[in-house]
């Protein structure tokens, strides 16, 4: 690249990164405007704009604002105080973020759910909520009220748009209730003593403790993430973002969020993504801006085209996850004007933005700008699973071109904070110590990543267990628990594998199973303790699980066989037919590896 080109492009980042610097610039961890505070804001100034049309109707500023009083308004009349938790369990409305908002407003935090958990899973995140009440809908609510029992403790459920039919002592409709409460904002001395500090949500992620993790998502986070792209994205009140990621994510939820709300612009929620539906509804919309996650843009991409693929009026795709072997295609086929990838995690410090639309790289981190971007790249032991030490017990940076653990240095100040997570525990083990100099603290991203000469950082793969399929993260660990209960089954080892044509990795496990391998019954046990997305793709049969010196199962050649059955050893499975898992055929593999086949 020539001089003048590199000069555009560096003048292209960091006008991209002042715009970003400049919203996020006022947040103050002490201070006391919260995430409300900058909702209000931004109603008073564009009260009679449309915020949100969902699937039932356009709603104004001044109207959502109304309704998140009234939420505030239930949560006072329930007793609920500054501190305490209400678990939100819903698909993608318009009640959802109101319903979170209204509750910042009198100092209560939202534990924010995700819809495709049921049975210990799903109690599993309510318990850590220490929520009393449920938030839910009509699309919900009957999962809620099967793992209710699971939870010990009582929980009372309340619904949107329950029937009258279905009420019950502990679940009661939520409409007449919302409906009929106060739409004059809670009075700002309610939320008095509070600041950018105290925890507004909970976030849930998997980690390899088998799990979801309740990340805290103090009031100077969910700012960060919402006025951070309310600037990165060059938003205006004209623009209109379209949004079909789940509210329960920081990226549908939060950043998907900022870019309209905050700045008089126009948010299209649906309840879940359709590849049919979606050009035809981006153009009838007039969309300008596109949230993603790299796993839908493949979808798109290996869509048949359509009519009105190129008949809309996008200026701008942003998101995370973005594939090297999509973006040119997407870009192009498309023709999407740009691209804002970026990478971020919902409890970390470390944040990444590719304002240059370098095609792969989920960020930049140029040397001309090491101070303002809170991010290293330190040498890591694959097999301790943690960075590398020098003969000084400190850590050592990756040079370009390697690969090595991205970390973020833990400060007091909004850009450099981790909140942590509900359990301390789990907190204690992100912190890494003495890394560069003797009691310095830094965030430990487990991610694998590597930088080239010019800065841009390329995402190689997560430390651990822990994979994404269908943009969701599973836990190896969790899928082991819940399956080695399964019929027949006396061990079992989960791991993802990649697969050619596919963002993330599917999931696969070795069984070993007592007499002759039930496919219908397996089948059956993992619909029924498993959400969708962590449902073994895979199966593959072995007589013994070898395991390490700690008694860890060793899956790295597992992983490296996948499911090759020149290397596998066994009988193979995969998912689909009348038994729930087939033998996988030679024609049925190549058909997988072309991409005829979808998993």
């Amino acid at each position: 690249m020539g001089l003048v080109a590199n000069i555009r492009r560096d003048l292209r980042f960091v006008r991209g990164l002042r715009r970003l610097l400049n919203r996020i610039k006022p947040i103050d961890l002490d201070s006391p405007v919260l995430v409300c505070d900058d909702w209000e804001e931004a109603v008073d100034r564009f009260p009679d704009h449309v915020a949100i049309e969902d699937d039932r109707r356009a709603t104004s500023y001044r109207e959502l604002d109304a309704m998140a009083n009234r939420f505030g308004h239930w949560a006072q009349g329930r007793r609920l105080k500054r501190g305490d938790t209400v678990a939100l369990v819903m698909l993608n409305r318009a009640e959802y973020i109101a319903a979170w908002m209204g509750l910042a407003k009198v100092g209560v935090g939202a534990a924010l759910i995700n819809t495709n958990l049921t049975g210990h899973a799903l109690a599993h995140c309510l318990a850590i909520s220490n929520a009393s009440q449920v938030i839910t809908d009509e699309d919900c609510w009957r999962k809620v009220e099967e793992a209710r029992s699971l939870v010990g403790r009582n929980l009372m459920l309340w619904v949107l748009g329950l029937a009258d039919a279905d009420e019950a002592d502990e679940r009661r409709s939520l409409d007449k209730p919302v409906r009929s409460g106060s739409s004059v904002r809670p009075a700002r001395s309610v939320r008095a003593g509070l600041t950018n500090r105290d925890t507004a949500l909970y976030i849930y992620t998997s980690g390899t403790t088998g799990l979801p993790k309740a990340a805290k998502v103090t009031h100077a986070r969910a700012r960060t993430y919402m006025r951070a792209f309310a600037g990165a994205t060059a938003a205006t009140e004209k623009d209109v973002t379209y949004n079909v990621l789940p509210l329960y994510h920081s990226t549908g939820g939060l950043v998907g969020i900022g870019p309209a709300l905050l700045n008089g612009g126009r948010l299209i929620l649906r309840k879940r993504f359709s590849a049919t539906n979606f050009w035809p509804d981006v153009k009838t919309t007039g969309a300008t801006l596109f949230v993603y996650i790299g796993e839908l843009c493949r979808y798109l991409v290996n869509c048949p085209e359509h009519a009105d693929e190129r008949a809309h009026k996008l200026r701008l795709a942003f998101g995370n996850g973005l594939r090297p072997d999509v973006w040119t295609d997407f870009r192009k086929r498309f023709a999407i004007p740009d691209i804002l990838e970026f990478y971020g995690s919902t409890e970390g410090n470390v944040s990444l933005f590719n304002f240059d639309g370098k095609p792969g790289a989920i960020g930049r981190a140029p040397s001309f700008l090491k101070k303002q971007i809170n991010f290293r790249l330190v040498r890591f032991d694959l097999d301790t699973e943690m960075p590398a030490r020098g003969p000084d017990g400190l850590c050592q940076p990756v040079r370009p071109g390697e690969v090595g653990e991205a970390i973020g240095r833990i400060g007091d100040d909004t850009r450099h904070a981790f909140s942590g997570y509900a359990d301390k525990a789990a907190s204690e083990k992100k912190i890494l110590r003495d890394v560069f100099v003797r009691g310095d603290r830094w965030f430990r991203t487990g991610d694998l990543m590597r930088q080239d000469s010019e800065g841009y950082v390329y995402f190689i793969d997560r430390i651990g267990d822990t994979f994404r399929w269908k943009g969701e993260n599973v836990s190896t660990a969790e899928v082991e628990q819940r399956l080695a209960d399964a019929p027949g089954v006396k061990e079992v080892i989960a791991y993802g594998v990649p697969v050619p044509g596919q963002d993330g990795k599917a999931g696969m496990v070795a069984l070993v199973v007592d007499g002759r391998f039930g496919a219908r019954a397996f089948a059956d046990w993992v619909d029924q303790e498993l959400p969708a997305y962590a449902r073994p793709v895979f199966v593959r049969l072995i007589k013994a699980a070898e395991t390490t010196g700690t008694f860890k199962y060793r899956k790295v050649d597992l992983v490296a066989q996948g499911f090759d059955p020149e290397q596998v050893d066994g009988p193979l499975y995969v998912r689909g037919g009348k038994s729930g898992y087939t033998r996988l055929s030679e024609a049925a593999r190549a058909a997988i590896l072309s991409g005829d086949t979808r998993l």
